[in-house]
């Protein structure tokens, strides 16, 4: 069976693809851009690549195209495919009934940290001896692959966004999952969603597709989840939480959150060291250990995992660190993660400064939706560079008022790096934040620091 796939550099996306090709199936996929790692990941598989969307592709004709969700009406591919009566699919559909279909999963849901809670779950099974497959929208750096196969169990990164152009469920539906983490809710792909209430009726269809003998394990400080499982839920429910009385809670022993203690019940079920920081992280590593411990992972065993979690490959990751100054790649795309990571940053490396670039490239974002919370987000900063451009509808001067001074607004990359590398000095922590590639400045500022003679 052949399966072409149309958008298929995405993460999400050329993960089916990988898991089609694994699974037996000839693949081809095509995108506006084909670009590494993803398409040096596909092409090592024996995935030949289009790039664009010339309707050619389409011959041989395939047996079923998979179309991605960033694609619409219009477009030249997707128009052969409806006018020659292609058999079509979503993404999310043939994964949740052609793979997840008959496998324990495990899905991760939730406005912010999906990614580092699936890479984390995935890497506790593995520890616990589990061998679990996984779809995750990043790449683990413990695996080093955003996707694999692997025996009955599987972890899924549970995304809210919507299905395809034919089906504006969000992708959660689809996949039936055994366990499910609810980390938190939050207003987000303003794109697509009218308001918060829109999101928690998708939150509520997702809990409604978990059977009784499941577990939902959700942020019991979450007001917004709250209500969704007031709508209903007809699964086992075990809430958690930083520091409050819910079944499972986590404790920062460090104050920057280097050292946490577990608890299920009120009763401690061990501690750990890790190399992360942060309330969000000691949040995720909590919800983490308990979907692990409900999937048979002894507590232990998934705790002590903990300290060998490397993280996830642009979720404040360290680029080089060179002349005593530290640069990190980081994905941002709303401001209370901006302001989770600063903070956790801010606690992990005391009076030292921090400097940021933060280029606002989600749609939110962009619509300006989230601009008054974005200035409050940045203040454990000690200097932020704003990159903008003309798709943004609000002014970027005022969302930065809060920084009284400390930020300057810069629309070419080139400046962007210019006026880092004039303010940087040995002792600095300096984080890019993009959802996108941010003109490689992470990898550019990096190499500019490497080569200099005069620190």
């Amino acid at each position: 069976m052949h399966i072409h796939i149309l958008g298929a550099c995405g993460t999400f996306m050329g993960g089916v693809a990988l898991l089609a090709r694994r699974a037996g199936f000839t693949v081809t996929g095509a995108d506006q851009r084909t670009y590494p790692p993803m398409s040096t990941q596909l092409e090592a598989e024996g995935i030949r690549l289009f790039e664009g969307y010339d309707p050619a592709q389409l011959d041989p004709e395939p047996d079923l195209v998979i179309i991605g969700n960033a694609l619409s009406r219009g477009n030249p591919a997707v128009e052969a495919v409806l006018n020659r009566g292609i058999p079509f699919t979503s993404g999310p559909r043939w994964l949740g009934e052609n793979y997840l279909w008959g496998k324990r999963t495990i899905a991760v849901a939730g406005t912010h940290g999906k990614t580092t809670t699936s890479s984390m779950v995935a890497w506790l099974l593995e520890c616990g001896g589990l061998k679990p497959g996984f779809l995750i929208g990043g790449i683990p750096l413990n695996f080093n692959v955003s996707a694999r196969g692997g025996t009955d169990l599987y972890v899924v990164e549970a995304d809210e966004y919507d299905t395809a152009f034919f089906d504006k469920r969000s992708k959660f539906v689809h996949y039936r999952p055994g366990i499910a983490i609810l980390n938190n809710l939050e207003y987000d792909h303003a794109d697509i969603f009218p308001n918060i209430a829109a999101i928690q009726t998708q939150f509520h269809h997702l809990v409604r597709t978990i059977p009784g003998n499941g577990t939902i394990i959700s942020n019991g400080s979450d007001s917004e989840l709250e209500e969704v499982l007031e709508l209903g839920c007809w699964s086992r429910l075990q809430r958690f939480s930083l520091d409050r009385d819910t079944d499972w809670q986590v404790r920062m022993l460090k104050p920057d959150g280097s050292m946490l203690e577990f608890l299920f019940g009120g009763e401690s079920l061990g501690q750990v060291s890790w190399n992360h920081s942060g309330r969000h992280n000691a949040q995720n590593a909590c919800s983490a250990v308990a979907a692990a411990v409900a999937a048979g992972v002894d507590a232990g065993t998934a705790i002590e995992a903990l300290a060998s979690f490397k993280g996830v490959k642009r979720r404040l990751e360290l680029v080089t660190q060179a002349h005593d100054i530290h640069v990190y790649d980081d994905f941002a795309h709303h401001p209370t993660a901006i302001r989770l990571t600063l903070e956790g940053l801010r606690r992990k490396v005391g009076n030292a400064r921090i400097l940021v670039a933060l280029e606002p490239r989600s749609n939110t974002m962009r619509s300006g939706v989230h601009a008054n919370e974005l200035g409050p987000a940045l203040l454990p900063s000690d200097h932020v560079w704003l990159k903008t451009g003309d798709d943004i509808d609000w002014d970027p001067q005022v969302a930065l008022a809060p920084m009284e001074g400390r930020g300057r607004v810069v629309t070419r990359s080139d400046d962007l790096l210019s006026q880092m590398l004039d303010k940087v000095r040995p002792g600095d922590y300096v984080v890019f934040m993009s959802n996108a590639g941010f003109d490689a400045c992470p990898a550019r500022f990096a190499a500019a620091i490497e080569a200099r003679e005069d620190f």
